[in-house]
């Protein structure tokens, strides 16, 4: 009898291990996920890949993996669909899957995979201030948790400026036992002439994802489906995705895969990127909060830059280095203030009836920098996901 409480004591001490390493262990794991996404991305745009028939491949993927699980899983809990949540679902596969990862893959292809990982780091600054003008953040500035998410904010958005406005010297990091001479001299040429412009718009594609965590937590509260949502948000992506390709991309030769990478790129990313990591980072956003997502994003940056060292032959500016560097301090000074705040507690508030029910005495929001609410990954990022291509 003694022995078998010993044992079933230490088979809960185990099971308690594991359930606290699975979002560490899930978040790592995903950070490799978008590292591999933007890489191959790269690639596929290098081969000629529209980045708009890009986006709407990957959200055919991801709707194709996606809807039987949500119409067997939560055929139960579904609610009816009604015009205003259909209408916002609408908005939502705009936001994400054409407005934010057009304009990202597109500032990429104008600057870097390095470069874009990095900068996607502000988009906990971006969701903070949209937050406050949501009232879905409050600060109060005599205390220094608080004040911290205020600093962590201005030191990310002069660490995005630092990176748009200079570039600096090239720092041969990795070197290469190629001669890519030719090449670099080409690609800085273009980089040169396009990089603010490839800037301004991932910083807009962060705007977009910041709007699509705050409009979704909105939505999840009228309709708390998460992989039924999140289906919808792809079938939205794909019919809003395929009029916008209409529109811009005249030849139809662009929608022709071939068994390369564009068809990989596709694949990938929909399985990845826009399929699995949705539906972990929701996991996740549910039981720690969406600021535990956003603080592992420095991790892919640093698995983007070496990949794209290596793989890609990318040249690294001391500009973007500084400038990542101010975004990762900024990060954690807001994540830091993020983690003082105070824990509400279980009984319902006017704001916490805002925001989707959860299952912890911490109100947690798909808003990636929210303070009584907790917060990119979204529910259909939490479907950000990066994300993107998200990301």
């Amino acid at each position: 009898m003694g022995d078998n409480s010993i044992i079933g004591s230490q088979g809960g001490k185990i099971s308690e291990a594991l359930t606290k390493t699975k979002p560490y262990l899930a978040m790592v794991s995903l950070q490799f996920g978008y590292a591999g996404m933007y890489i191959i991305s790269m690639v596929s745009f290098k081969h000629g890949m529209s980045h708009f028939v890009l986006s709407v491949y990957r959200h055919v993927v991801a709707f194709a993996i996606i809807a039987p699980f949500a119409f067997v899983l939560e055929r139960k809990i579904r609610p009816k669909m009604t015009l205003p949540v259909f209408l916002r679902i609408v908005l939502l596969g705009f936001l994400e899957p054409v407005f934010d990862q057009n304009l990202y893959n597109l500032g990429m292809k104008y600057t870097s995979a390095t470069f874009g990982s990095a900068i996607v780091n502000i988009l906990p600054a971006i969701t903070f201030i949209m937050a406050l003008a949501f009232r879905l953040e409050t600060v109060n500035v005599r205390k220094w948790h608080s004040l911290a998410k205020v600093i962590g904010t201005v030191i990310t958005v002069s660490g995005a400026m630092v990176m748009t406005l200079y570039k600096g010297p090239i720092l041969d990091i990795i070197h290469s036992s190629h001669d890519h001479s030719g090449q670099k001299s080409s690609t800085a040429e273009s980089s040169d002439h396009h990089w603010v412009t490839g800037t301004l718009m991932l910083v807009g594609s962060c705007g977009g994802w910041a709007s699509f965590f705050i409009l979704q937590s909105f939505t999840l509260k009228k309709y708390p489906a998460e992989l039924s949502l999140t289906a919808w948000i792809c079938l939205m992506g794909v019919l809003e995705g395929g009029i916008v390709t209409f529109v811009f991309e005249h030849d139809m030769h662009v929608w022709v895969l071939g068994w390369d990478s564009r068809l990989l790129a596709a694949v990938y990313s929909g399985v990845v990127c826009s399929g699995m990591a949705y539906y972990v980072q929701g996991m996740v956003i549910r039981e720690r909060g969406p600021v535990f997502v956003t603080s592992f994003s420095p991790l892919c940056m640093i698995i983007t830059f070496a990949l794209g060292a290596i793989v890609l032959a990318e040249q690294v500016h001391l500009g973007s280095i500084i400038g990542a560097i101010f975004i990762v301090i900024g990060l954690y000074t807001v994540v830091w203030g993020k983690s003082k705040d105070p824990i509400e507690s279980s009984a319902p508030s006017k704001n916490i009836d805002q925001l989707p029910v959860t299952d912890t005495i911490k109100p947690i929001s798909v808003v990636s920098v929210t303070s009584n609410n907790g917060g990119r990954p979204l529910e259909m990022s939490k479907i950000s996901t990066s994300s993107h291509l998200s990301s």
